[in-house]
């Protein structure tokens, strides 16, 4: 009987310490995105627009999250600056990205919720108020 308790125990307590990782943005602060992004450079790794993938478009670029907001894509001799900010809104952690040129930058200017977090992984997601699609794009550490 004994060893059939301790068993049960030993089963409890390991399906308690197995918890699935909780992605949504009310468990991701501002302050853990800040901390990640400005920690070296990112490439897009993926990035769907509504209906069609557009991640060749940034192939090649290395983004780096710099001091004062200052977003900077570089590839080759090419610079293309931005800026980011991270907020809350609804209760959702955003990390909002603006270019001005050029147009294809301009596609991934967005207030992006974020989904997922780790140290060499930014999944977000933005759901269109115009045309009701849902782009994703994901940033993963060079």
């Amino acid at each position: 009987m004994k060893k059939t308790f301790f068993i049960i125990i030993a089963t409890l307590g390991l399906l308690g310490s197995c918890k699935k990782a909780d992605n949504s943005s009310n468990s991701i602060s501002p302050t853990i995105v800040t901390n990640t992004v400005i920690s070296g450079s990112w490439r897009i790794t993926y990035y769907w627009d509504t209906n069609h993938e557009e991640t060749s478009s940034f192939s090649g670029y290395s983004f780096t999250f710099g001091n004062g907001n200052a977003l900077i894509a570089v590839k080759g001799t090419s610079t293309i600056t931005g800026t980011w900010t991270t907020g809350t809104d609804d209760s959702q952690t955003k990390l909002i990205l603006s270019f001005s040129t050029p147009s294809s930058f301009m596609e991934i200017s967005d207030d992006w919720h974020i989904t997922e977090v780790t140290s060499t992984r930014i999944k977000l997601q933005d759901i269109s108020g115009g045309n009701g699609g849902t782009d994703y794009l994901t940033f993963e550490k060079n």
